[in-house]
């Protein structure tokens, strides 16, 4: 098995770090993390794809051992988040390479995909959406501050912040069978980033400026019908905020999208990472041979 490598790259004067796993010389494999995790969601999935690939993992800028400056000193939005990691990828020296995006990875990633279709190999979504009939409910307080950016509108998604909400994300949607798999190590450790100084302003901001990824869902989609990359969806079909049929849409746009869905919820890899680092295993083999 081989030993992950605990890094940081200066991304033009940004600290980022990164997980490093896998021979430099094989396939990479561009992991990118979601709210309110870090590199860390991936401890399971890296070692069962380490042989066969050279795996990446950074943790996003404001997340896990990242820089973290103050939101009156630094711009939190999406496209900057995407702007560093696009950087940070050619800091490193990547590319060409398949994207693992969840979460608030995926509108990085897929920006990055629309500036760079020629870098990327393949994409491997869990739960990372790009279609409007995949948002659920669940989203309406964040869209209300978008629609309103009130103080109070803001105060009220304080609660997306707390240590229960945090442990329900993991929670919600995962069968008594699979419980027990679930660790706490994981949410502790998002409690323990998200209670730093600061860093509820920071979320806070990120998800008053996600708004700007649903904008850019046409762009995406585009992307997706132009050039359809090599795509497979490995969905937790009982995700609270991202729903079944926003991973059913990758179909329209990408016909040959393989799209599976695992009986669990938003952290699929806390339950399902065995079958998902299989499902990725034979997806890549299958289409990094075919693109040869």
């Amino acid at each position: 098995m081989e030993l992950v490598r605990y890094r940081k790259a200066d991304v033009d004067g940004f600290s980022l770090a990164y997980r490093e796993a896998g021979p430099a010389d094989a396939p990479t494999l561009l992991l990118l993390h979601g709210f309110p995790s870090a590199g860390h969601m991936f401890r399971d999935l890296i070692p069962l794809l380490s042989d066969q690939f050279h795996i990446i993992a950074p943790d996003l800028p404001g997340f896990g051992q990242s820089d973290m400056p103050m939101a009156t000193e630094f711009e939190y939005s999406f496209e900057k988040i995407a702007k560093i990691v696009d950087r940070f990828t050619e800091v490193i020296g990547l590319t060409r390479f398949a994207l693992y995006v969840f979460d608030y990875g995926a509108p990085t990633g897929f920006r990055i995909a629309t500036w760079h279709p020629e870098r990327v190999t393949a994409i491997i979504s869990q739960n990372g959406n790009a279609y409007e009939e995949g948002l659920s409910e669940g989203w309406n307080p964040i869209r209300a501050y978008w629609a309103d950016p009130t103080e109070a509108n803001r105060e009220a998604l304080r609660a997306f912040l707390s240590p229960e909400t945090t442990k329900w994300q993991y929670t919600h949607g995962v069968s008594d069978a699979f419980a027990e798999h679930v660790s706490p190590d994981g949410y502790s450790l998002d409690n323990y980033y998200l209670s730093r100084p600061g860093a509820d302003e920071v979320q806070l901001d990120l998800f008053g400026d996600y708004k700007s990824n649903v904008a850019l869902y046409p762009d995406f989609q585009s992307y997706f019908r132009t050039h359809k990359p090599p795509f497979l969806a490995v969905w937790g079909q009982n995700d609270p905020f991202f729903l079944p049929p926003g991973a059913e849409a990758f179909r329209r746009d990408i016909p040959e999208a393989e799209i599976r869905f695992f009986e669990t919820g938003h952290f699929a890899l806390e339950t399902h990472a065995g079958e998902i680092a299989e499902a990725i295993r034979t997806f890549l083999t299958r289409s990094l041979e075919l693109n040869s």
